[in-house]
């Protein structure tokens, strides 16, 4: 794995100058944490040309793959850290995440019970057990988990987000808008938390969205596809198949997702 991620900048024709590798690491996490994913490429790259090897490259590769949303090779690089005798307590939490990113609650089961074994766990552990208690179904779980993770970071617009995505999973769209306006409101322009907000409100509408000024096409029918899935998570039936039929016509890419969902409330 570390040899494929890093086979372009182990090839520089130029010497590496030397340094120390826990240097070069520790440079590379730094840019990571400030976005700058190119450069900790190239700072692990030259780590593991100087030497480098071992646990500290391998949390380096899958902190690389987390920040880039690559979520399936973090998780597998998570795993292998969890279980080595070297493992961290952001291991676990990353690797629960990366899990539940990529929908394998399963997988994440044991990486959050890792991240909330000890009293000091983040509220990221915390947030992740809710998560993975509202993959469940268990509600009483998930309380008690986003409570948790409430008391670590009052004003974390995630958690706070999450928990209105749990009130649509039981149902109570009513109960998740204030939750989603609350997110907002501390989160800026989020389009997660601003399409959540969007679906619990289109569930409650007495119709479907209106394309708005100057929305493009494939933006409406995004819309349209959130409100026939709230639709038809409620129960009606006509109104998501109208809200995916819509879809359909308003933008040809999203033919795909709004066919599947539509065939699935109405096979004919």
């Amino acid at each position: 794995m570390i040899l494929g991620l890093l086979a372009a900048s182990s090839l520089a024709a130029a010497p590496v100058p030397a340094r120390p590798n826990a240097s070069l690491l520790s440079d590379a996490s730094q840019a990571i944490d400030a976005g700058r994913l190119e450069e900790a490429k190239l700072l692990i790259g030259r780590a593991v040309s100087a030497g480098a090897s071992g646990v500290p490259v391998d949390r380096m590769v899958a902190k690389l793959a987390f920040a880039s949303h690559k979520y399936a090779e973090a998780l597998a690089g998570y795993q292998r850290l969890t279980a080595s005798s070297e493992k961290q307590p952001g291991d676990c939490v990353n690797g629960a995440i990366a899990a539940l990113e990529i929908g394998k609650p399963t997988e994440a089961k044991p990486l959050v019970d890792c991240a909330t074994a000890s009293p000091n766990a983040s509220w990221r552990a915390w947030n992740a057990r809710g998560v993975l208690a509202d993959f469940n179904q268990d509600w009483s779980g998930a309380d008690e988990a986003y409570s948790r993770a409430h008391q670590l970071a009052p004003n974390e617009a995630r958690i706070i987000n999450n928990e209105g995505w749990s009130k649509l999973l039981r149902g109570d769209w009513a109960g998740a808008i204030p939750f989603f306006e609350q997110a907002a409101s501390i989160g800026g322009a989020s389009d997660r938390i601003a399409n959540n907000l969007e679906l619990a409100k289109a569930a409650l509408a007495a119709d479907l969205p209106k394309r708005e000024a100057g929305e493009s096409a494939r933006d409406w029918a995004a819309r349209l596809n959130d409100a026939g899935v709230a639709a038809s998570l409620l129960g009606e039936k006509q109104r998501a198949i109208a809200a995916f039929t819509q879809a359909l016509d308003a933008n040809p890419s999203w033919y795909d997702r709004a066919s599947n969902n539509l065939k699935a409330v109405s096979p004919n």
